[in-house]
């Protein structure tokens, strides 16, 4: 059977000195399900963007080697012509949109290739039903969650009907409930025959549908493994790759458990309230955490998690209840120092021409400051990018990078929006260590997430939102009922 991808000798570097693949070879089989796994800038995305056709005529640079798909060079096929063959999922949903309500933007691609409208609507319809989302056709895309985008991205995929899928984190910001969903659809398409490359941190939801896991570093393949070889890992192997686990059952729960022993203001929330004009996010929420408690925020996608992230932080104005700190009312402007919030959409939020820049911004440059940031930028593993723009970082490194803004303005109080959503193994035990250490100075820490292996290795309580409403506040001593919390 002839690949319906083959690469060989395929090397590319976005400038004359920063190697991004070298010599890549690699076929896959028409039915084939392939992951690519690794550390952070192994060189997975572009390796996805070479496939697809973004390398090299959006990202430039120097390319050599040969990609042909279904026996056919990649540039003989007009880059138009991509797309029919090629569905894209990119790691930011945003990046791939082009029409302002959901329904538009699942059929955008197949407008463009001349399909008739009697079956846009049906593939529209047929693809929605498939990601589950049948309920947001009429809705503007923008004001979705970014789980609900990324759903709308599969989808408008799906709807052009490609004979190859090739996505790059699809399920970063899925809760666990709508990743499984995503594994069904992979099966589904698997039994299609398509041809599918997934460039992913999450590893646990491929186990059993993946054909062979491809492991990158440093801009090469290192290791080609089946399913089975990749569960007989040892954990000292996983972490020394710098992998997610495999069964999440058997993590370890890292976690100490949260003992009162330290001192000072508390948080207070009481019968926190927020509409957007006649829909309820957030009704009648109330919790208190204590100085050292890492407490996980968890719930399905548009539970109102990130909407309590930015009521926290000052970032909108709640609409009833009260938000207290040292016993005392804060109100919205004065919240916005002392509980920092970091985003999802960390691209908002990132102003400076460098790292460096970034952590400075602001501030009385001295020479103590100076040593603090670098040592920061050591910590979580940017300082070898530390006069890059952060415009050019990948998406765990820009999340990185904010966690890093966050550590040295030493606010009492952190909310972190899925801070962790496109980090490898050894970045999210990073990141984990960082909040532990803060921590134990008494900072509170609130994680929203969908992570359940950063959770266990983070947080020692978690807090379960559903639409819209708290219905559980638990210690997290097993994994086993976090798992359950985030899959309900």
């Amino acid at each position: 059977m002839n690949p319906t991808i083959e690469i060989k000798n395929l090397s590319f570097s976005y400038t004359s000195t920063d190697d991004q693949l070298k010599n890549i070879n690699l076929n896959i089989r028409p039915g084939e399900v392939i992951v690519l796994t690794g550390p952070s800038g192994s060189g997975k995305s572009t390796l996805t963007r070479v496939i697809n056709g973004l390398i090299p005529y959006f990202f430039t640079g120097e390319l050599s080697g040969e990609v042909k798909l279904f026996g056919k060079n990649m540039n003989e096929i007009p880059s138009w012509e991509r797309g029919k063959y090629v569905g894209n999922v990119f790691q930011d949903p945003r990046s791939q949109f082009f029409a302002n309500e959901v329904s538009g933007e699942i059929a955008f691609g197949c407008e463009n290739y001349g399909i008739s409208h009697d079956e846009i609507v049906k593939r529209v319809q047929g693809a929605a039903e498939t990601l589950s989302i049948t309920n947001l056709l009429e809705q503007k895309v923008r004001y979705l969650s970014y789980g609900m985008r990324q759903r709308v991205a599969i989808a408008s995929a799906e709807a052009i009907d490609p004979d190859i899928y090739v996505m790059d984190e699809p399920s970063g910001n899925l809760d666990m409930g709508a990743t499984e969903d995503f594994a069904a659809f992979v099966r589904l398409l698997k039994k299609q025959g398509k041809t599918i490359l997934i460039a992913e941190h999450r590893l646990y939801y491929l186990r059993d549908i993946a054909d062979r896991f491809v492991y990158m570093n440093n801009g090469e393949i290192i290791s080609i493994m089946t399913p089975q070889e990749m569960k007989e890992l040892s954990y000292e192997q996983i972490s020394e790759w710098g992998l997610r686990g495999m069964e999440l059952l058997r993590l370890p729960i890292s976690a100490q458990i949260y003992k009162e022993t330290a001192s000072g203001p508390v948080l207070k929330v009481e019968n926190l309230c927020k509409h957007f004009g006649t829909q309820s996010v957030l009704s009648n929420v109330s919790f208190s955490c204590a100085p050292g408690e890492i407490v996980a925020i968890i719930g399905p996608n548009a539970a109102g998690k990130s909407t309590l992230g930015k009521l926290l932080s000052g970032l909108l104005q709640e609409d009833a209840g009260m938000i207290r700190f040292a016993e005392k009312p804060m109100k919205k402007n004065k919240r916005r120092g002392l509980i920092w919030y970091i985003m999802q959409d960390l691209d908002s939020q990132l102003f400076g021409e460098s790292l460096t820049d970034e952590l400075l911004i602001g501030k009385k440059e001295t020479s103590a400051l100076m040593q603090r940031a670098n040592k920061l930028l050591a910590l979580l593993n940017l300082d070898e990018f530390s006069e890059r723009h952060p415009a050019t970082l990948s998406g765990g490194q820009k999340q990185r990078l904010a966690l890093a803004i966050a550590l040295l303005n030493e606010a009492p109080v952190i909310v972190l929006d899925e801070p962790t959503s496109g980090l490898d193994g050894r970045n999210m035990h990073a990141v984990s260590e960082q909040l532990h250490a803060l921590a134990a100075k008494g900072h509170i820490i609130l994680m929203i997430t969908h992570d359940l292996e950063c959770a266990l290795a983070t947080c020692s309580r978690a807090l379960v939102i559903r639409n819209g409403t708290l219905i559980d506040d638990f210690q997290i001593e097993e994994a086993a009922k976090l798992m359950a919390a985030m899959r309900e």
